[in-house]
């Protein structure tokens, strides 16, 4: 997919490295996630070559996550959690009780899973229901990335739905997964999300998450995005990854002679 690492050389392979490290939500949502996993994801975030745009944690970690990076001198990261997750609920309520304390705990991003199931029980009103409970609660204060469960989806007219349903409801990103369950992040759904971002003036951003682990695959990615929506639009407002595995690969090349 895009361009593997055979086809470039150390200069090019640095420069996408650190368009890749500008881009990345570092992830770490495991259910025996605790305090020593959590703060050495921050500490991960301390590279020499710049820090990632986001850390993506559970709520109860929000907290942890901020003081940290705190002290670590890294402010400017994005502290991002997850709400209806990983199931996408039908619940309004429980989405706007989620997201107002993951706010209240100093969350700066708000990763919603769309209800994909109602969706796909041709419900798409009760879907919208869910995320306009979350953009009321989210207002001017944090980012809504949606998670769409493109993978499950699977069927093209269903995720442009799934995309048209967000940007509806004021998604600040269209992202593709949740990482939990058996296809992510794929080439030909984020060239349907991005796609109809464009459509709607390219306002909203983009977040491919799950199995992406390699700058060959992020360059793919990347080549989508400014193929769709021009060479400059594709920057950490707009575009992320939510891929720790990632952070290797970048690494590597970074350190590269």
């Amino acid at each position: 997919m895009g361009n593997g690492r055979t086809t470039l050389g150390n200069p090019e392979r640095k420069v996408l490295a650190r368009r890749t490290l500008a881009a990345l939500d570092l992830t770490s949502l495991g259910e025996d996630d605790d305090r020593a996993r959590i703060e050495a994801l921050c500490d991960t975030a301390n590279t020499p070559h710049g820090a990632p745009a986001a850390l993506c944690v559970y709520p109860e970690w929000i907290a942890t996550c901020r003081q940290r990076l705190q002290d670590l001198g890294l402010p400017q990261v994005q502290v991002a959690t997850v709400v209806n997750f990983p199931e996408g609920a039908n619940d309004p309520g429980r989405v706007t009780r989620e997201t107002r304390r993951a706010l209240g705990a100093g969350a700066q991003e708000i990763d919603v899973v769309l209800p994909w199931r109602r969706l796909q029980a041709g419900d798409a009103a009760a879907a919208r229901v869910v995320l306009d409970a979350c953009r009321e609660a989210c207002g001017s204060h944090a980012r809504m990335k949606v998670i769409l469960e493109t993978g499950v989806l699977q069927i093209e007219a269903l995720i442009r739905e799934a995309a048209e349903i967000a940007l509806d409801a004021g998604a600040d990103f269209l992202k593709t997964s949740t990482g939990k369950v058996a296809v992510n992040a794929t080439p030909e759904a984020a060239r349907i999300l991005l796609q109809a971002t464009h459509a709607r003036g390219g306002q909203c951003g983009f977040k491919a998450a799950g199995g992406i682990r390699t700058l060959a695959d992020a360059a793919g990615y990347f080549a989508l995005a400014d193929d769709i929506l021009g060479p400059h639009w594709a920057t950490p407002a707009h575009f992320r990854f939510g891929a720790s595995s990632l952070l290797g690969d970048i690494l590597a090349a970074l350190d590269a002679p």
